[in-house]
C-alpha cells in the first residue's frame, strides 16, 4: 500500500506529530509538507495533518484535503484548545467534512503551542473581548506551550498503528 503523510505546520507542532506518525508507518512511506506534497492520486492511504484555525484545518491543509477523493484517509491536528473541548470537537468535525468523499479511517488531535504573534494579540485585547486574555485563557495557553509532548507522540503512534491494523 502506497502511503503518504502530509502536514501543514505553523509553529512546528504538526510537523513533529507527523514525524512521530511516520515512525509507525510502513517502510517507504513518503512525508511532505502540504506545500510540497505530490498529488494524492498516486497514494492508497493519505494521512493529513493540520493546525487548527477558527475551528477548522488551516487554509493550506484545507486546500490539500479538498483534492483527495476516493481514498483511505486519516487526519490529525494540533490546536491551542484542550483536545477534549467543544472547540476541539468542532474543529475535528469540520476537518472531517473536508475529506468526506473518502473512507475516513480515524483521527487524532492534541494540543500544541499557539503562535506567539496570536498570543500577543490576545494580550492586547480588552479583558471583556471574547478573545481577551482571561486567567483561563492564559492557563490554557501555558498548558498548550508544553505540547505536543512525548505522551502526545505515543498516543498518535498508537492510534495510527491501530488504523494500519484496520486496513
Amino acid at each position: 500500500m502506497k502511503t503518504l503523510v502530509t502536514y501543514s505546520s505553523l509553529t512546528g507542532n504538526t510537523k513533529r506529530v507527523a514525524e512521530a506518525i511516520l515512525e509507525v508507518m510502513p517502510e517507504g512511506t513518503a512525508i511532505y509538507s502540504v506545500e510540497e506534497a505530490p498529488s494524492p492520486e498516486n497514494y492508497d492511504l493519505i494521512i493529513v495533518g493540520f493546525w487548527a484555525d477558527r475551528t477548522n484545518a488551516d487554509k493550506k491543509a484545507q486546500k490539500y484535503m479538498e483534492q483527495i477523493k476516493g481514498k483511505k484517509v486519516a487526519i490529525f491536528g494540533t490546536l491551542g484548545a484542550y483536545p477534549d473541548s467543544d472547540h476541539a470537537k468542532e474543529t475535528m468535525k469540520n476537518a472531517r467534512e473536508l475529506v468526506k468523499e473518502n473512507e475516513i479511517l480515524g483521527d487524532f488531535l492534541c494540543q500544541g503551542k499557539v503562535d506567539p504573534k496570536l498570543v500577543a494579540r490576545f494580550e492586547n485585547l480588552p479583558a471583556d473581548h471574547p478573545h481577551g486574555m482571561t486567567p483561563e485563557r492564559k492557563a490554557r495557553l501555558q498548558e498548550a506551550s508544553k505540547h505536543p509532548n512525548e505522551e502526545d507522540f505515543i498516543k498518535a503512534k498508537k492510534i495510527f498503528t491501530e488504523i494500519l491494523k484496520s486496513i
